[in-house]
């Protein structure tokens, strides 16, 4: 009797413990993952108001609109990262026409391969698209726009190496090969030569000729980096800086775009960002209206600044 209650005793944790391990095996591979996900959506807002106001001003309200979706991969040997940001902005003073403040569609995605896991520099192909939604205009001139959509847009292919640090908030890719080229699709712009493609040819009565090129294609060096730090309790800064020369067309002239935000977290939904960024490039020319005759006339390149400040509510999921 003893034996046979021995022997029931030993069968039940028998199959109790291969149930728990089949469990287990069935549990692991969903509860593990390499990917991680992180998406923002926040809609940072300015108002002023003025009544009675002995010192002037007029009344305005803007807002931007901004969504930057990440989705990341990675073990031990591969990274594969992506996101995508758009950024849509508004302003409307009183007794002025509704203006656009922010204009961007981006995609980001780079995949690197590392032999040794211990290593932090991985062999990387990288790819940048980034246009606009809207079209653009040198207010107060609003009948003859200055960029549009898909005029111009930018994309990058490179291979190169990327140095990442998770614990520094650093990357640094550089890329010896990379492919840049220029679209502008909207012809009247073309025919300009706007963002440096070939423009159109006219005969000396000013009849067309050869429309202007759509598209330039360049390849040179593309250097990046990226830092990202919280400087104080709730504020987080981001560091973002590229660098690209072409080999076929003045090497060594650079095109630089150089972002700076603080984000200032004041509780779970509502956030303040700080924000600049610099942009250089030589084949976008400056245009101006200098006979005030509503015709633009285009000048050299000049050195682009923004800047924002405000404070809006984000969403993180």
């Amino acid at each position: 009797m003893k034996f046979k209650l021995l022997f029931v005793f030993f069968l039940i944790i028998t199959i109790s413990k291969a149930t728990i391990l089949n469990d287990s095996i069935a549990i692991k591979p969903d509860s593990i993952s390499n990917w991680t996900t992180k998406n923002k959506i926040g809609l940072i807002f300015t108002q002023n108001s003025f009544v009675n106001w002995n010192s002037g001003g007029n009344n305005s309200l803007s807002g931007i609109l901004k969504i930057h979706l990440i989705k990341n991969y990675k073990d031990s040997h591969l990274a594969w990262s992506n996101e995508l940001k758009s950024n849509y902005g508004l302003n409307k003073e009183e007794d002025r026409e509704l203006r656009k403040t922010e204009d961007l569609f981006e995609v980001n995605s780079t995949f690197g391969y590392r032999k040794n896991r211990k290593s932090n520099w991985y062999y990387s192909a990288k790819l940048n698209f980034k246009t606009q939604y809207s079209n653009g205009y040198k207010y107060p001139n609003t009948d003859k726009p200055i960029s549009k959509l898909f005029s111009p847009a930018y994309l990058f292919v490179g291979v190169g190496s990327e140095y990442t640090s998770k614990e520094n908030g650093f990357k640094l890719y550089l890329s010896p090969i990379t492919n840049k080229t220029t679209f502008v699709l909207n012809q009247s712009l073309a025919n300009e030569g706007s963002f440096g493609v070939k423009p159109a040819i006219y005969d000396n009565s000013g009849e067309l000729i050869t429309e202007g090129e759509n598209v330039k294609m360049e390849f040179g060096t593309l250097v990046s980096g990226e830092w990202a730090a919280n400087v104080m309790t709730n504020i987080k800064m981001e560091n973002k800086l590229s660098l690209y020369s072409d080999y076929l067309n003045n090497y060594g002239n650079v095109d630089v775009n150089w972002e700076l935000n603080f984000d200032l977290t004041i509780n779970k939904y509502v956030t303040a960002n700080v924000g600049s960024q610099l942009l250089f490039d030589d084949d976008v020319k400056h245009k101006e209206d200098l006979n005030n005759d509503g015709e633009l006339d285009v000048l050299g390149a000049k050195i682009q600044i923004k800047q924002l400040l405000g404070v809006g509510f984000l969403y993180i999921f």
